[in-house]
């Protein structure tokens, strides 16, 4: 936990006025999903929700909507509000990957306690895991992956307990599902590649293996079915639910030289390597030359066994998966297509980012890593010092910096004091000016602060909104909305028709609003205050805000 405070440590000074420095825009959605969470303790909380996108809604589950996360954290939300979650949960994801693989690899494995330390430090805090602490909860949320693994080790090491290892595996993956629906796609995908990859090695005998394995995997593909049919069914076919994926595939691909490149966000890191990667939360692939080196220098070393050459042979699957459908080599992409190429379109894939295979292979890079410093340690005399220090060596330059952090405009007094209270009833609609969309969301932190008691329109998520129902970010927003928005960018307040006064009554009524809300400090506060005030008639200040009701 330690080392997880540390990398999320400007965010602590102040978390309601800190912001991650990189991804401040999808802080600013997690902590409305933390807060939306909240409404379960009240016995108001839905799949999809009108609290945002106010009167459509919202499927959340289409969306990373931190649902487990939230309803696990919620007390603390209540108690000290969504950024002080955020920031604890961003740090706690790190530190509970790395304490699950730690106890798999000593436990489970059996693997000396510095080698399965080693192991583990390398499962939370690689670089990938750090860069998706960006704004990636659902991401980072992968600290159930360790006992998903146990259940299917144990049920092909023990030909017993199938049945109640069957439940316990299904009842894991389904609470995976809603920490994180990608972690859990990309473990399944993991797990059966090891073990199409081990028994190829190995050649167990399968006569043994097989019939206890497949009782249990039986029986959690039930459980599964049964506590995921109905949510699966809003998520792909219910209310808002959208089809197709949202994000180029070709976009979030690894770069061929990224996989030894160091992380920016690492001790030895530059710049430089940032163009390797679409965005400073997908640093997925940043494993450094000196890990891949240790990396295949061990497998040459312990060739036979094979759990050791399993792992390096699924990593480099899982590596070729990561380039996408298209070869990319220093920021240039190439005629040759990659492995993703034969995937891009599938079902289910379509949703997935290529860049983030290669996520999948940081615990069995760890695995690798562990069992050489294990081998050293209990094998070897000569080796005993050479191979940890080598090992250590390679890691130091991985480790990581603090996630950078810059100051955020506090949320109004208005919210937060609950002034708005009598600006509209509860789970009445307030109009953020101007609207929060994908570009700028930070006015769904006002929502977020009152544990999302009233609803908003538009704002930054996924739903249904592209060409033939495909998904897309955000709306496409209403004539209100696009006269207040270039009145913000413009800085000066446009010439009003009586086309716009008739459209503000249809958006007023569309959107059930009961008051629109301008904050002070707000880019282009003056025109849009003028531009209100001929449209509604003079605002009134409370607190810290001006508003205007709407007319009924």
């Amino acid at each position: 936990m330690l080392a997880g405070a540390l990398v999320t440590r400007g965010l602590w000074p102040d978390p309601a006025g800190r912001a991650l420095g990189l991804n401040p825009d999808d802080q600013a959605l997690d902590e409305w999903f933390l807060a939306y969470a909240t409404r379960a303790y009240r016995g108001d909380f839905a799949f999809v929700t009108g609290a945002l996108n106010a009167p459509e809604g919202v499927n959340i589950l289409g969306n990373a909507s931190l649902i487990g996360l939230g309803l696990l954290f919620a007390p603390l939300t209540l108690a000290f509000g969504a950024p002080v979650t955020f920031a604890v949960v961003t740090g706690f994801n790190l530190a509970a990957n790395g304490a699950g693989w730690y106890l798999l690899f000593a436990r489970t494995a059996g693997l000396h306690r510095i080698a399965a330390l080693v192991g583990g430090a390398f499962c939370g805090f690689a670089p990938g895991m750090v860069s998706q602490s960006n704004g990636h909860l659902h991401m980072t949320a992968a600290w159930l992956a360790p006992p998903i693994v146990w259940c299917v080790v144990m049920l092909a090491r023990e030909q017993r307990r199938a049945v109640r290892r069957g439940l316990l595996l299904g009842g894991l993956a389904a609470a995976q599902f809603f920490l994180g629906e990608e972690v859990l796609f990309l473990t399944v995908i993991t797990l059966g590649l090891f073990c199409l990859a081990f028994a190829a090695t190995a050649r167990p005998a399968l006569r043994t293996v097989l019939p206890t394995l497949g009782t249990g995997l039986g029986v959690a593909l039930a459980v599964v079915v049964a506590l995921l049919a109905y949510p699966l069914w809003v998520q792909f076919r219910g209310p808002q639910s959208a089809s197709g994926g949202v994000f180029g595939p070709a976009f979030f691909s690894a770069d061929l030289k990224s996989f030894t490149a160091i992380s920016p966000l690492s001790l030895a890191g530059g710049e430089s390597a940032a163009q390797l990667a679409s965005g400073p939360a997908e640093y997925t692939s940043f494993f450094g030359a000196p890990v891949l080196v240790v990396v295949l220098g061990a497998t040459v070393w312990m060739w036979r066994r094979p759990s050791v050459v399993a792992c390096t042979v699924v990593s480099i699957v899982l590596f070729a998966l990561s380039l996408g459908p298209h070869i990319v080599v220093g920021h240039h992409r190439t005629d040759q297509r990659g492995p993703y190429a034969l995937l891009d379109g599938l079902p289910v894939f379509e949703w997935a980012l290529p860049a983030r295979f290669a996520l999948a292979a940081i615990p069995l890079l760890a695995f690798v890593v562990a069992q050489v410093v294990h081998a050293a340690l209990t094998q070897t005399e000569t080796l005993k010092l050479l191979v940890p220090v080598a090992v250590t060596a390679s890691l130091v330059p991985l480790a990581p910096l603090p996630l950078p952090t810059v100051p955020r405009a506090p949320v109004p007094k208005f919210f937060t004091e609950g002034y708005w209270r009598g600006c509209a009833p509860r789970d009445g609609t307030i109009v953020p000016v101007p609207l929060p969309d994908s570009q700028d969301p930070q006015a769904m932190r006002w929502a977020a602060a009152t544990g999302v008691a009233f609803a908003t329109p538009q704002g930054w998520f996924i739903g249904p909104y592209g060409d033939g129902g495909h998904a897309a970010v955000g709306i496409f927003p209403r004539p209100t909305s696009r006269l207040l928005q270039r009145a913000a960018v413009n800085g000066t307040a446009p010439a009003l028709t009586d086309a716009d006064r008739v459209a503000l009554r249809r958006d007023i009524a569309y959107w059930h609003a009961s008051c629109f809300v301008l904050a002070d400090g707000q880019k282009g506060a003056g025109a849009l205050k003028s531009t209100l005030d001929a449209l509604l008639g003079p605002g009134e200040r409370v607190a810290d805000v001006w508003i205007w009701r709407a007319p009924r």
